[in-house]
C-alpha cells in the first residue's frame, strides 16, 4: 500500500514521516510538496486551484498511491471532493479533529492563514450536521505575524506566538489548531483547555484507509 501526502511546505515532510514511524511503521509514504497551491489559493479562493490539485493527485495515482492525504487546510475541501473522479480515497488531514471538536458548543479556531478560516469552520460545522448536532459556536483568531515566521523559517518563534494565541483563549470549550504546521504548539501550551491538532489523528485515518484499500486490492 502507498499512501501520497499533498504538503504545500516542506515543513510537513519530516512531521509525517515522524508520524509514520512512531505509529505506523511499513506504511509507504510519498510526499507531493507544491508550495505555489497555498498562496494561490489565498489570493484567489481554493475553488481557484481546483484544476492544478487535480492533475497533481492524478500523478500520484498514476505513480501508484492507494490513497492520497492533502495535509493543507486551505485546500482539503478542494482535494478531497477529486477523490471519486480519481478512484482512489482523498482524505483532508482536519477531518478527524474536527469531527471531535464538532462535539463541543464553544470552539476557538486558532489560523496563522487568514484563507484557513473559511474552510476550517465549514468543516467543523459539516461534522456537527453529519453527527446530527447542534453547529458550534465557533470563533477565529488570526495569529498576527506567525505566517511570516514560519515562512522565514523561525520555527519556534511561529509556535510561540501560537501557543500564546492559545493561552489567551478564555471562552472556549475546545480550541483547534486549524493548519498541520501548528502540530507543535500543543505542548507548548499552558492553558486547561484541549487543545487539537491535525496531523497525528489524520495520519491514522489515511493510514487506515489505505489499509483497507490495500486488502481489498489483495482480496
Amino acid at each position: 500500500m502507498s499512501l501520497a501526502l499533498l504538503h504545500t511546505s516542506p515543513a510537513h515532510v519530516p512531521v509525517f514521516d515522524a508520524l509514520r514511524d512512531a505509529g505506523h511503521p511499513g506504511l509507504a509514504l510519498r510526499h507531493l510538496v507544491h508550495e505555489g497551491l497555498l498562496d494561490r489559493a489565498g489570493e484567489s479562493g481554493p475553488q481557484s486551484v481546483t484544476g492544478e490539485i487535480e492533475a497533481v493527485l492524478a500523478g500520484a495515482v498514476a505513480a501508484g498511491a492507494t490513497a492520497v492525504l492533502c495535509t493543507c487546510s486551505t485546500i482539503g475541501g478542494v482535494a478531497e471532493s477529486l477523490g471519486p473522479a480519481l478512484g482512489v480515497p482523498v482524505l483532508r488531514v482536519d477531518r478527524p479533529m474536527a469531527a471531535v471538536a464538532a462535539r463541543a458548543e464553544r470552539v476557538t479556531v486558532i489560523v496563522a492563514v487568514a484563507s484557513t478560516a473559511a474552510p476550517t469552520r465549514a468543516l467543523i460545522a459539516e461534522e456537527a450536521d453529519a453527527a446530527g448536532r447542534r453547529p458550534a459556536v465557533v470563533r477565529t483568531v488570526l495569529v498576527e505575524g506567525a505566517w511570516e515566521r514560519f515562512e522565514a523559517g523561525e520555527r519556534d518563534g511561529y509556535l510561540n506566538l501560537v501557543a500564546e494565541a492559545a493561552d489567551a483563549v478564555a471562552d472556549a470549550d475546545v480550541i483547534v489548531l486549524a493548519q498541520a504546521s501548528m502540530a507543535g504548539a500543543v505542548t507548548r501550551t499552558v492553558t486547561r483547555i484541549p487543545v487539537l491538532s491535525s496531523p497525528r489523528p489524520g495520519l491514522a485515518a489515511a493510514a487506515a484507509v489505505a489499509a483497507s484499500v490495500g486488502r481489498a486490492d489483495l482480496s
